[in-house]
């Protein structure tokens, strides 16, 4: 009995440090402080800078603003080049993907923002 308090004892401090995570792939929004970079804070941040933008706001300027898209398109139709840039502004819940279906396009003709939404992009699609 004497040795099996003995081993526990010097044991002890070795297990003192340890932790076991567990995990829902969540754990930014619980543990978010101010400077969070969870998604929650991403999609804000984008929606917040997007609605500040201008029409035939140049594309540098849009780019250094948002930094870099979750996706983007070039495409050429006629003389005209697009370039649409995707941010991510409407997750439901952190499944660490992001797809289009959860970004807001916003849509340049010739280095120029000429609109952003789904409604836009299907503009330059017909």
């Amino acid at each position: 009995m004497k040795k099996s308090l003995l081993a526990a004892a010097l044991i002890a401090p070795f297990l003192t440090g340890c932790v076991i995570a567990v995990s829902d792939g969540e754990t930014e929004t619980h543990w978010a402080g101010k400077n969070s970079s969870s998604w929650e804070t991403k999609n804000k941040n984008n929606r917040e800078a997007i609605s500040e933008l201008a029409m035939d706001s140049s594309y540098q300027s849009v780019l250094t603003k948002l930094k870099t898209p979750d996706f983007t398109e070039l495409l050429k139709k006629g003389d005209d080049v697009y370039q649409i840039l995707f941010y991510v502004t409407h997750s439901v819940h952190s499944d660490g993907k992001t797809t289009k279906d959860k970004c807001t396009p916003l849509i340049f003709k010739n280095d120029k923002l000429v609109g952003m939404g789904e409604s836009a992009l299907g503009m330059i699609n017909n």
